[in-house]
This record gives structure tokens, C-alpha cells and sequence, in this order.
């Protein structure tokens, strides 16, 4: 590389050894570095960079110390101040002296002297010396915390044996939904995004309201959880009533009857539930419920679905729950109806830059070199059993043998595939796989001896 050559110019043949070992992020991570923290093994002496990251932890522990002995102090001056006017003082620090004690007293001696006034009222005074003893154990908690935490930043940190310096570099990464991201509802009706559009190209209602998720009719019925078309209902009926009521209180507001409004919320609550007597609590009310009403159902005992179809039919809503919708690429009304509603769905923490990986060349197993696995390793795609059913059944024989030969525990075919892509051939041949070693050696084990002699 251009730096080695560098290096080789200035240093001579000392620099050949020189290796970069930078801390670097695997590939396909991007964002912000926002912390970057020093570890030291305990009795090593710390470098420049640590004692600076060191002084100014210090530094910050020591102001918020000092900013929360602030507050106490405000707090318990702001107790004791009252607490001592307009008492008589039998004695006091000097400048203060005797007799009633007043602000403009009080305001010529510094408050650390305040607790050394001396009250002839033996009940104030009490209260004065529990303040007193209160606010300075507060104050000692304080610097001993402070202490300890100095300390456990000085004494330096445990490291795994072998390790004497470690560095932690904190990276904070922003991700947006994406295609491949996971979601899930309340009913176990997990799944992943496929797809994300434009707003004017999601399917919309006759009025013109767009839908923000559309979920695919093929996750329900193999499933048999109805319990997310039960929630889509509800939460529909919850909308149209709470729409119900915005238009009323929009009625009343203009001029219209007040009686309107208060009926539909007793529809909605049952005459058993009192409505608020005041006008302005009422109105707060009803716009709380305008954008939908709260519903709740018990686990086991819940709504039915004649329930649910009483409050479509009560919010104006077709009982089915089921509504016209247009596409919003094309215009046209969709062939059937679709059930449309509102339900809590939530993201994963399964998100798919975390998952996508791909490798050419990577570490291998020592044992029976074959790749290793999993995106943390940087390992290979596994094809297993069923896959290679399925090039078998396709008979893609030659590529099933590169997938179990030279692509995976072939040492020899390995060697012999890089030296024929570097000729620029594209010929080469498979030999024994290694696991089939393994295999006959714990075959040797069980006192089997097995051969494999060629014909």
C-alpha cells in the first residue's frame, strides 16, 4: 500500500513488520462515533490519551457534585430562613448577636454560620438541630459517592486475562424503516416489510383517506388468529364514534343542540356512567373522544362479535367492517371490499441491516474446515440437508458438488480453485472433503477401521 511505501522510504527494512491493526467497523455499519472510552488493566501506567479522557470524567463528577450540593443547600436554607425569623436569638456568630432575629441579621452572616444561632425556643431549636444533622450526613453521602466513583475511575478496570488495554468506541446508529424490517401486531401476527410507498400510491377510503399499512389476507386464515380482525373492527367502530362525536360538539359549537352531544356520549358510556355537569367539561370531553373512543376488553370474557357489530351499526359503519377502497396507483375501485380498521403495530428489534451479510472468503473452522457460520463470525451461508434436495432435484449435479467440495472443506480443491481463477482458467477438479476425514477417524475411534482405496 502507498502508506507502507511510506513507511519503507523513511524507516527502511524495519518497517516491513509494521501492520495496521486500526479498530475498524464491520462493513455495512455507518453512523456517529459519540463516545470513545479508555480501559486500563489495574498497575499499568495509563498514556497520555487516557489520563486526558481521565481528568475530565473527574472534572464532570466533580460538577455535578457540586451542582447537586447547590440544590441542597437552596433547599435546606430555604427551610432554616424561615424557621429562624422573628425568634429570639439567645446567642449567635459573631456580628449578629443578640434579640430578634431579622432578615437584614440574617443577610449580614454567610448561611454556614446560620446553624450557630441559638434560639431560646427549645422546639425550634430541635428542629433546627435535626436540620442540621440531616444536611450534613446529605453532605457526606455526597463526597463519599463522589469519592468512590473517583476511585473506581483511578483504580483502573478488570480485563480479560492477556488484555492490557482495551478501547471502546461508541458508535450511535439512526435507522429508518425499511423493506426486510420486522413488525409485529398483538395477536402474533409478525411479518416483514416488503414494500414502501409513496403516500398518493396506498389504496384510499371514498372520502379520500389513505391507509398506512396494508397487511396481506394470506396471514390469516392458516393461522387462525382473529384476534387482529376483531382489534381492526373495534378500532374502526372506535374511530367512527369518536367522529360521530366531533361532528356533534362541532354542531353544538355552532349554534346547535347540546342535548345531540350528551345523548350520543350516554349511548356510548351507558346512562349508568355520569356525564360532567359543566359546559366546559363536557366540551374537554368530547374532544378528548374526537378522535376516537377508549375501549377496553377483558382477556377471556371479551367482546362478541354481535358486540362489535352493534357498535359498527351505532358508529354508522358497515357491520361487516368491511369498506370500498380505490388504488392509489391506478384510481379504480378495488373488485371486493376490504376490511379496514385501526390496530397497534410495533418494530422489532430485528432489523434487517443487522441481519444481511455476505462473504467470498472468510475464517474457516480448524477442525473440519468448513466455513464458519453466522454474520458475527463473518461465516458462510449454510446449505443444508433440504437445500441440497433441492439441486438434486433440479440435477445440478456439478453445482451441488462445488457447493460441498471446493466451496466449503476441500483443502486441496480450495488451493487448486484460486490457482486456476489467478491463470484466468476456469477449470478445476473436487476432491475428498475434510469432514469425510473426520468422519473416518471417529469411525477409528470406535475401533472401525475405514480405508478409502481408489479402484
Amino acid at each position: 500500500t502507498p502508506e507502507e511505501k511510506l513507511l519503507r522510504a523513511i524507516f527502511g527494512e524495519k518497517a516491513s513488520d509494521v501492520r495496521d491493526t486500526s479498530l475498524r467497523l464491520p462493513p455495512g455499519v455507518a453512523g456517529t462515533i459519540v463516545d470513545v472510552r479508555v480501559f486500563n488493566r489495574h498497575g499499568i501506567d495509563k498514556d497520555e490519551r487516557a489520563m486526558a479522557i481521565e481528568r475530565a470524567e473527574i472534572e464532570r463528577l466533580g460538577k455535578d457534585r457540586d451542582d447537586e450540593l447547590k440544590i441542597l443547600e437552596r433547599n435546606v436554607y430555604g427551610r432554616v430562613k424561615p424557621l429562624l425569623l422573628g425568634k429570639t436569638a439567645v446567642s449567635g456568630p459573631k456580628g449578629m448577636g443578640r434579640g430578634e432575629v431579622t432578615e437584614e441579621k440574617l443577610a449580614e452572616v454567610s448561611k454556614g454560620l446560620w446553624w450557630q444561632v441559638a434560639l431560646d425556643d427549645e422546639k425550634a431549636m430541635g428542629e433546627l438541630e435535626a436540620m442540621k444533622k440531616q444536611f450534613e450526613d446529605a453532605r457526606k453521602a455526597l463526597d463519599r459517592r463522589f469519592e468512590d466513583k473517583v476511585e473506581k475511575l483511578q483504580r483502573g478496570d478488570e480485563m480479560p486475562p492477556g488484555v492490557m488495554k482495551m478501547v471502546k468506541v461508541f458508535v450511535a446508529v439512526k435507522r429508518k424503516l425499511q423493506p426486510g424490517d420486522k413488525m409485529a401486531g398483538r395477536h402474533g401476527n409478525k411479518g416483514v416489510i416488503s414494500k414502501i410507498l409513496p403516500i398518493e400510491d396506498m389504496p384510499y377510503l371514498e372520502d379520500g383517506t389513505h391507509v398506512d399499512v396494508v397487511l396481506n389476507p394470506l396471514g390469516v386464515p392458516s393461522r387462525m388468529n382473529i384476534g387482529q380482525i376483531f382489534e381492526t373492527h373495534l378500532g374502526w367502530a372506535a374511530a367512527g364514534l369518536g367522529k360521530q362525536i366531533s361532528g356533534l360538539l362541532e354542531a353544538w359549537q355552532h349554534g346547535g343542540q347540546k342535548q345531540a352531544l350528551i345523548e350520543r356520549l350516554t349511548e356510548v358510556y351507558g346512562a349508568d356512567t355520569p356525564l360532567p355537569d359543566d359546559e366546559e367539561d363536557l366540551i374537554e370531553l368530547a374532544k378528548n373522544l374526537s378522535k376516537g373512543v377508549p375501549f377496553a376488553t377483558p382477556v377471556f370474557d371479551g367482546a362478541r362479535i354481535s358486540d362489535i357489530e352493534n357498535l359498527l351499526e351505532s358508529a354508522g359503519l358497515d357491520p361487516s367492517g368491511q369498506s370500498i377502497l380505490y388504488d392509489g396507483q391506478t384510481g379504480e375501485q378495488f373488485k371486493r371490499p376490504v376490511t379496514v380498521g385501526y390496530i397497534y403495530m410495533l418494530k422489532l428489534h430485528h432489523l434487517v441491516d443487522d441481519k444481511i451479510h455476505a462473504r467470498s472468503i472468510g475464517p474457516y473452522s480448524l477442525v473440519t474446515q468448513q466455513p464458519l457460520g453466522g454474520k458475527a463470525q463473518f461465516g458462510g451461508q449454510r446449505f443444508g440437508e433440504m437445500e441440497v434436495w433441492a439441486l438434486e432435484a433440479y440435477g445440478a449435479a456439478y453445482t451441488l458438488q462445488e457447493m460441498l467440495t471446493v466451496k466449503s472443506d476441500d483443502v486441496a480443491g480450495r488451493t487448486k480453485v484460486y490457482e486456476a481463477i489467478v491463470r484466468g482458467d476456469d477449470s478445476f477438479e473436487a476432491g475428498i472433503p475434510e469432514s469425510f476425514n473426520v468422519l473416518v477417524k471417529e469411525m477409528r475411534s470406535l475401533g472401525l477401521n475405514v480405508e478409502l482405496e481408489n479402484s
